[in-house]
């Protein structure tokens, strides 16, 4: 356990050592998933387990692991019949982040986003997009950009090596159209992709 407070800001960790101390919950951190950035679950032993993604920065990482543990917070507390990102869970996660959202733990600009984030938490933090850019800005640096950075009839590239056309911005998302199949996909505007030289 003691390599997990190595992924966290240091004035966040006795916090943590103590919410952990209350709950049974085993934690792992696993490589970068496309999907998620962790997830909760019962195994097929009985016991509770929270995966966070390795190469999260660490006040992701921390967001990440108190959202989890806020699932397991709210099973345990109101049974396993609510919904798992309902009203329960919402006020477990705002009072488990509560202690957490302070400027001895996040730098000044984050916390402002944070704070107005947790009036009123999403299932995922990716739905909020100014946190997610507040957030991005303490990764390392990549030659990724943002879907929202890029002009209509940008060519771009992602993981898995298929290229896109960027298309025009639907509501939220970006509609863009698939080089090789023409299929039309959408995108958030946070996604981060590779340009390509046309």
């Amino acid at each position: 356990m003691a390599d997990l407070y190595s992924y966290i800001p240091v004035h966040a960790v006795e916090q943590v050592k103590i919410y952990l101390s209350n709950w049974n919950v085993d934690i792992k951190v696993v490589s970068k998933r496309k999907s998620k950035h962790g997830d909760y679950r019962k195994t097929l032993s009985g016991s509770y387990q929270i995966t966070i993604n390795k190469s999260s920065n660490p006040y992701r990482f921390l967001i990440t692991l108190i959202h989890e543990l806020a699932h397991h917070v709210a099973f345990q507390e109101f049974g396993i019949r609510i919904r798992p990102h309902g009203k329960e869970w919402k006020i477990t996660f705002q009072k488990l982040m509560l202690p957490l959202i302070n400027p001895a733990i996040f730098p000044d600009n984050l916390l402002k986003v944070i704070a107005h984030h947790f009036k009123n938490p999403k299932a995922s933090s990716d739905t909020d997009f100014r946190l997610v850019m507040e957030l991005s800005s303490f990764d390392e640096i990549t030659n990724k950009t943002h879907i929202f950075e890029l002009v209509e009839g940008s060519l771009f590239s992602i993981t898995d090596g298929r290229k896109f056309i960027l298309g025009k911005r639907r509501v939220k998302r970006f509609e863009c159209e698939e080089v090789s199949t023409q299929k039309k996909y959408v995108f958030s505007p946070h996604a981060e992709v590779t340009l390509v030289k046309k």
